[in-house]
């Protein structure tokens, strides 16, 4: 057994149970935030309540605060008198058609924040001419976009090809993933050292083989933290557009259907909010699998 493999195997049954420890603090979490939803529902005010004059108490009562294990219920009910299927089912398809089109928006964004990162690594011209813009962009309501890019379905076409209505909510989830994405990667293609750019110079190395064999390597530390940021704004983007738009078939726009049923069930409107909750840790979940694939030969920074 060689000495590199006695250390590999020392550290398996550590790497596995910190992948547990995890795994056990997010169940606890959720129980902890399941509990005080129940705690401040017993002992909270039922009309709300009001800290040195200010209404920021929520009130307790059924309509507006139902029981967890109410909420949890409803997706065994069926979606209506007649109906088969159930609140389940039909959440469970709108977070399936919401995640495609984080994905589509997320891929988007993902292509549109890498390329920018290269243009203005490349030249410096770009970076003065283009980064000021892409700050700016970011402080433009995404409700104030979303009906001027919906507007562009079955408006919009390009050599017989017409824009569906489902691709403005994806363009909306790319509106808010390329930023992240833009800047962490270009930090990340600037982060290697003059010395080691000045290696490669000396070896007449293109650029282009220089950005790939070493500033994009150099990179993934930068990378991986605006692939997380830029997968929650996709989230964010798709469910407010769907919302804003009224794309049917989507997790927000399920929220806002079993809104309208608050007033006769409160507790139904908070399954699609579990579902939309879903739909973020889903791709929680597909970043934290590309980070440990990227990451898996690098060193994890230690705290003293």
């Amino acid at each position: 057994m060689s000495s590199e493999t006695v250390p590999t195997i020392a550290r398996s049954p550590r790497l596995w149970f910190l992948r547990a420890r995890r795994v056990l603090m997010f169940f606890v979490a959720l129980a902890l935030v399941a509990s005080s939803w129940e705690l401040y529902k017993k002992f909270g005010p039922q009309d709300g309540g009001e800290v040195l004059g200010w209404k920021i108490l929520p009130r307790a009562k059924d309509r507006v605060m139902p029981h967890v294990s109410d909420m949890f219920s409803r997706f065994g009910n069926p979606i209506g008198r007649n109906a088969d299927e159930t609140v389940l089912s039909v959440v469970i398809d709108a977070v399936w058609f919401s995640l495609r089109l984080v994905l589509a928006g997320f891929a988007m964004g993902l292509i549109a924040g890498m390329s920018l990162a290269v243009v203005m690594t490349r030249f410096r011209f770009a970076q003065r001419a283009i980064l000021p813009y892409l700050v700016i962009s970011q402080t433009v309501p995404l409700i104030a976009l979303a009906p001027l890019v919906a507007s562009w379905g079955g408006k919009v076409e390009l050599f017989g090809w017409e824009w569906p209505r489902w691709l403005s909510a994806a363009v909306l989830g790319a509106f808010l993933t390329f930023f992240p994405i833009a800047v962490n990667t270009l930090r990340g293609l600037q982060s290697p050292s003059p010395a080691s750019l000045e290696l490669m110079d000396s070896l007449a190395a293109p650029w282009h083989r220089t950005l790939f064999t070493l500033r994009f390597p150099a990179a993934v530390p930068y990378i991986v933290p605006g692939l997380k940021l830029g997968a929650a704004g996709a989230v964010i983007g798709v469910v407010v557009s769907e919302i804003s738009t009224g794309l049917r078939g989507g997790i927000g726009r399920l929220v806002i259907e079993f809104g309208r049923a608050t007033t006769s069930d409160p507790a139904i409107v908070y399954t699609a909010i579990i579902g939309a909750a879903v739909l973020g840790l889903i791709m929680a979940a597909l970043i934290a699998i590309a980070d440990s694939f990227f990451m898996r030969n690098r060193p994890k920074e230690t705290v003293s």
